[in-house]
């Protein structure tokens, strides 16, 4: 991987049509990726398989990713949360953006097994660990479990202007805290 794409931000890895920009940006994201789908499948394949599909799915539509927004890491999440949701409506996972993309899938060893059940073990439970517990909270109920800043806000009895502030300042946090920039 060429070493200027290191310390380029996650924007500009997505902003370009440089295929090692978008290979940098799936090293910087696709163990937190695994990890999600580990906990959520409890089958390392299954993980894989979507994970491969989500990535794949960024793959084609980087293009429509708008710097300035949500950060692209929330981006990426947002798909891995719709990949999901369609294995779970289907009861399989639709490798459609692979074929696509003709990419072919790659069978997943015991060793990579194991270490997909140990991302969905420690990961997410790391990158949020350092957050205060409600902005931890409104992170993983938005970004992660995908739910409204409204919905959140009712359940938890504050405004939406407060559930918004604990999900920004949250991912500034961790944006500060793996390096990045908005």
């Amino acid at each position: 991987m060429a070493a200027h794409f290191q310390s380029q931000s996650d924007d500009d890895l997505l902003t370009t049509d440089d295929a090692e920009a978008f290979g940098m940006f799936y090293d910087r994201h696709v163990h937190s990726v695994l990890g999600y789908f580990a906990r959520r499948t409890g089958e390392p394949e299954r993980a894989a398989d979507l994970t491969a599909e989500t990535f794949a799915s960024a793959l084609a539509a980087r293009r429509r990713y708008r710097p300035g927004g949500a950060p692209a890491v929330a981006w990426l999440f947002a798909i891995a949360a719709r990949r999901l949701a369609d294995y779970h409506r289907r009861g399989r996972v639709d490798a459609r953006a692979q074929r696509v993309l003709a990419m072919e899938p790659v069978p997943l060893g015991a060793e990579d097994a194991e270490m997909v059940r140990m991302l969905g073990e420690d990961t997410a439970v790391s990158l949020l660990s350092g957050l205060p517990a409600d902005q931890r909270a409104a992170i993983r109920w938005h970004v992660v479990d995908d739910r409204s800043y409204g919905e959140i806000a009712a359940d938890q009895r504050v405004s939406e202007q407060v559930v918004r502030q604990r999900v920004s300042r949250g991912l500034a946090a961790l944006r500060a805290r793996m390096g990045g920039s908005r």
